[in-house]
């Protein structure tokens, strides 16, 4: 598989794999079916740390790029061309920037929101 990381790119490792494997789905180069190398297999192709592939997998698969299959593997979704379509970043920025504003319409200051914004993270783990 074609991947290039670029270390001196402030984007993170995994968001440039992300995107990359998004990109060649897009171009057709990756196909429903397509056996994706292991993450330990990409990893040392890469020269990246298993962690940073394994989040790049687990965002892919939720995202319904890829699918995972056990001990058979990782392949590219039926529908993964569809699903690249897809930006749940965006709809997130969406939710939370609505969620600003109607916190700073009660009168929260920045400070007081970043404090909430913390608390609920924490409790939602």
């Amino acid at each position: 598989m074609d991947i290039e990381i670029d270390i001196d790119d402030g984007t993170p490792i995994f968001s440039q794999l992300v995107n990359q494997v998004k990109e060649r789905v897009i171009k057709g180069d990756l196909v429903a079916g397509f056996s994706l190398p292991s993450i330990r297999q990409l990893a040392n192709e890469l020269g990246v740390n298993q962690n940073t592939v394994a989040k790049a997998y687990k965002v892919l698969e939720r995202d319904s790029i890829i699918i995972a299959r056990g001990y058979r593997g990782t392949f590219i979704h039926d529908n993964a061309k569809e699903n690249c379509e897809v930006n749940l970043t965006a709809k997130g920025i969406t939710i939370l920037s609505d969620s600003i504003i109607n916190m700073q319409a009660l009168g929260l200051t920045d400070s007081e929101i970043r404090i909430i914004f913390s608390s609920v993270m924490k409790q939602a783990k």
